[in-house]
C-alpha cells in the first residue's frame, strides 16, 4: 500500500485506528522525536477548470511531526491543531519505513477500514442523490 493511500485512510478513519497502530510500535521500539510536532502554514493548490491552470488559493494551518525509528526517519502532517494525531502519522510511517513485522498485519486492518470509508460515503452519496432535481422535463 503507498503511502498515500494509508495516509488518506488513516485521517479519514478517525484518531483511534492511528492512535492503536502507534501504540503498538512504541511498546516494542525505541521511539526518537526529530522534530517535536509544531504548527505551520502550507499553501493550497487549486486548479482552475477552464484553463486547467494551477494557482494557489490560501493557506491552510497544519500540525507535522518527525521521528525515527531504528534509523529510518517518518513524517506526519495533519490539517489543523492536531499534535498527538500528527505524532501518530510519524510513527506509522516511521514503521512502514523501516519494515516492521508489525507493518504486515496493518495492511489488513487499513484495508478493511477503506472498506468501511467506502461503504459510507457510498450511504452518502445515495442519500444525496435522493435529494437530486431532474431538469428533464422536456421531450425532444
Amino acid at each position: 500500500m503507498k503511502r498515500h493511500m494509508r495516509t488518506k485512510i488513516l485521517v479519514e478513519s478517525g484518531p483511534a485506528l492511528a492512535a492503536q497502530l502507534a501504540d503498538e510500535v512504541i511498546a516494542g521500539y525505541s521511539v526518537v522525536e526529530m522534530v517535536a510536532p509544531r504548527q505551520g502554514l502550507t499553501m493550497v493548490k487549486m486548479r482552475e477548470t477552464a484553463k486547467k491552470s494551477l494557482f494557489f488559493i490560501g493557506e491552510a494551518l497544519i500540525t507535522e511531526a518527525m521521528v525515527e525509528i531504528d534509523g529510518h526517519v517518518g513524517m506526519g502532517m495533519i490539517v489543523g491543531m492536531d499534535e498527538e494525531r500528527a505524532r501518530h502519522l510519524a510513527i506509522i510511517d516511521a514503521a512502514y519505513q523501516a519494515e516492521l513485522p508489525e507493518t504486515k498485519q496493518w495492511t489488513n486492518w487499513l484495508l478493511a477500514a477503506q472498506d468501511e470509508l467506502n461503504a459510507k460515503q457510498a450511504k452518502e452519496h445515495a442519500q444525496l442523490m435522493k435529494t437530486k432535481v431532474s431538469f428533464d422535463t422536456m421531450d425532444v
